[in-house]
């Protein structure tokens, strides 16, 4: 291992390396270049100073109190799948990657909990579950290679979203190192418990700002043994939307609703080789889960064949297969100057509203646009490209980007579902948030990391 040989970080690694093996301590240029980012768009391009392995709770205290002594930044990091920046090395940064913290600790099916570590993988503990007939429900599109700390970091989503909610509603307790080196617990392993403010809540989603995730207590649910898909194709991606609203006024509740766009249909079938545009111009993929899913999916056909839409029933295999197509579909290249995707949510009943406003932005602006959304709650991820790299190519994308933002705060949305601010987003932040609400998360940022040194730049805007 190279010895880092500029203050304060020679008087850090010497701290680091007192409690730590050297391999677990990396200066390597490779290292440095590859821990750099994450997969969001890249605002501010800094290489860390270093790598640190974390593989104990007593490691991560070691480095945290290493950082807090030299005053020393440090960026917590798992796979790398956030798409704002979360993990992005800022300027005399250390990375801290956790990923070989990934111990599954604990599976209790009796209370339907599991205790994770944080660089456990969703996908692996899932595979885990399945065995005992349980899951946990947060399914981002990463899910193969995402990890738990990283889903709690940005309180993910994903496709179950519709039903099981984010991974907020899924996390009962935490273990957590603060900016000091103190380690803390925080929740509880029952479902239900008020006492004293809810400290849980307020880490999951801070992106590493105000603590660093060590461990996780997760509420588990039940495997579903009968489940039912959909694949309802629409000559318009309007009416689409319309359909959402339409099973709600049906009183149905599909686990996984969600819907793509003409031009995302074509990609896809371009990348895959299937054949999903000639199907029809838009497409909602509808599944339900438990005892009463036939029935759920007899009242949704009816629903959405009144609007014109066109429904199949497909078998395990093909549902299963368009369920990882969409998947797929967001990420097919990961963000770049001349390509953006976004992650907003509005109101359902603006769906409609706010899909036709992102076409016309699209033309005004001329720049291509695909929507795809988790439209069960709301939550679109339109894509703005452009061809070239050019500046006036460049301009029309950012300006684009800039109204379909606008238009989410007008329609009563926000400007992130489940990716989070990170890096990429504090600009549009104040346009959501007060400047009475920014300043008290700047308190609380102040009050649990007063050095500045977790995460810095990321999640909220400095004054």
């Amino acid at each position: 291992m190279a010895e880092i040989g500029i203050d304060p970080y020679q008087g850090f690694a010497a701290a680091v390396l007192a409690s730590l093996r050297g391999e677990q301590l990396s200066v390597a240029p490779e290292d440095l270049q590859t821990f750099a980012i994450d997969q969001g768009p890249v605002t501010d391009f800094h290489e860390p100073a270093a790598v640190v392995w974390a593989e104990s709770v007593a490691d991560v205290q070691a480095v945290v109190r290493a950082a807090a002594a030299h005053n020393v930044p440090l960026v917590t990091r798992g796979a790398g799948t956030g798409v704002s920046g979360g993990a992005h090395a800022t300027a005399g940064s250390v990375v801290l990657n956790l990923t070989r913290m990934n111990t599954i600790l604990e599976i209790n099916a009796a209370d339907e909990i599991a205790r994770v570590e944080p660089g456990v993988i969703n996908g692996d503990l899932n595979q885990a579950l399945a065995e005992l007939g349980l899951m946990f429900a947060p399914d981002p599109a990463s899910y193969k290679i995402s990890t738990i700390g990283g889903n709690i970091a940005t309180n993910a989503g994903g496709l179950r979203c519709a039903k099981y909610g984010v991974t907020r509603d899924a996390v009962l307790a935490l273990d957590v190192v603060l900016a000091d080196g103190t380690l803390i617990h925080t929740g509880h392993r029952t479902f239900k418990g008020v006492a004293g403010y809810d400290l849980t809540s307020l880490f999951v989603g801070s992106e590493g700002t105000l603590g660093v995730v060590v461990g996780a207590t997760v509420r588990l649910k039940y495997l579903p043994t009968i489940v039912r898909t959909l694949a309802v194709f629409f000559p318009d991606v309007q009416t689409a939307a319309a359909g959402v609203l339409a099973l709600g006024s049906a009183r149905v509740q599909p686990c996984i609703l969600e819907l793509l766009d003409g031009p995302s249909l074509q990609e896809l079938d371009f990348r895959n080789g299937s054949d999903l545009a000639s199907r029809g111009t838009a497409l909602l993929l509808i599944q339900f889960d438990g005892l009463a899913a036939a029935q759920e999916e007899a009242l949704a056909i009816a629903a959405v064949e009144e609007l014109g839409g066109t429904a199949s029933r497909e078998d395990p295999a093909e549902a299963q297969r368009l369920v990882d197509l969409r998947r797929n579909n967001r990420g097919l290249d990961v963000d770049a100057v001349n390509r953006v995707g976004e992650d907003v949510a509005v109101p359902r009943s603006q769906l409609v509203h706010y899909i036709s406003a992102l076409e016309e932005m699209a033309r005004r602006h001329g720049v291509d646009l695909n929507v795809i959304a988790h439209a069960g709650d709301g939550n679109l991820h339109p894509t703005f490209s452009v061809p070239g790299m050019d500046a006036i190519s460049v301009a029309s994308l950012n300006a684009a980007l800039d109204d379909s933002i606008a238009k989410a705060l007008e329609l009563g949305g926000t400007i992130t579902g489940e990716h989070g601010i990170g890096q990429y987003k504090l600009r549009w932040l104040p346009l959501e948030q007060s400047e009475q609400v920014l300043e008290i998360q700047r308190s609380i940022k102040d009050m649990f990391d007063p050095q500045g040194i977790l995460n810095p730049g990321k999640a909220i805007p400095t004054a």
